[in-house]
């Protein structure tokens, strides 16, 4: 049994954690201003993180890499096309990330806090009712701050689909730590310190942009048109 860690190295942990989030935050926002072709590098160049990460997690076997490989080249692709929505594109990408990053925030506060009953034992044992409903609320709150921040009169709308999508990420995660579980992995890799591989930490956002690029389609509405 995994004995308990102490509480300095959850607070170095912890510091780790917020160091690789500093440094990874700043690129990713300037590719996202600025757009193609820096946000196209940006997307290329973490799925062929991602791939890799992916072919080495599972041993090599074709079949898992291809499948992943599908799934991934989804997302990048529903995120490439949310991007390129006319002058709004930046803004719903903004949304969506922050969204994503404010639920896996507060889920991981949340679940280290409170604790209590776990969510999926058999595939993540980590994790926690409270911390998804940690997500839940967090994902929320940012999809009423962005509301405020568009000057959006009616916020409930964008609240409640945000905090849907915050579940959506979870789920995401949950995928992907059944992949892990699948491959006797802790993490995907060893790439980001205090997060493991890349796809530790984009599992949600991949997740995530799959279902709101599947909603534009089904509902013929672009993301500012939901916001």
């Amino acid at each position: 049994m995994a004995q308990p860690q102490p509480a300095d190295a959850k607070k170095s942990d912890l510091g780790i954690r917020l160091l690789s989030a500093i440094v990874m935050i700043p690129p990713v926002i300037a590719a996202i201003h600025f757009g193609s072709p820096y946000f196209d590098i940006l997307l290329v160049v973490g799925g062929a993180i991602l791939v890799y990460e992916l072919h080495a997690a599972s041993g090599g076997k074709f079949g898992w890499t291809v499948a992943g490989t599908g799934y991934v080249a989804l997302a990048l692709a529903a995120m490439l096309f949310m991007r390129a929505e006319g002058g709004h594109g930046a803004l719903g990408m903004y949304w969506m990330f922050v969204l994503v990053w404010a639920a896996d925030s507060v889920a991981y506060f949340v679940g280290r806090a409170v604790g209590g009953p776990r969510l999926a034992p058999m595939i993540s044992p980590k994790k926690t009712w409270s911390g998804f409903f940690g997500a839940l609320a967090g994902a929320a709150l940012a999809g009423a701050a962005f509301a405020v921040y568009i000057g959006k009169s009616d916020i409930w709308g964008l609240v409640l689909v945000s905090g849907f999508l915050g579940g959506v990420g979870q789920m995401g995660d949950l995928l992907e730590s059944w992949f892990k579980r699948r491959f006797d992995r802790k993490d995907m890799s060893g790439l980001i310190p205090g997060h493991g591989g890349l796809f530790d930490r984009v599992d949600g956002l991949l997740a995530v942009a799959v279902v709101c690029w599947i909603g534009q389609m089904v509902t013929n509405r672009t993301v500012m048109e939901w916001l």
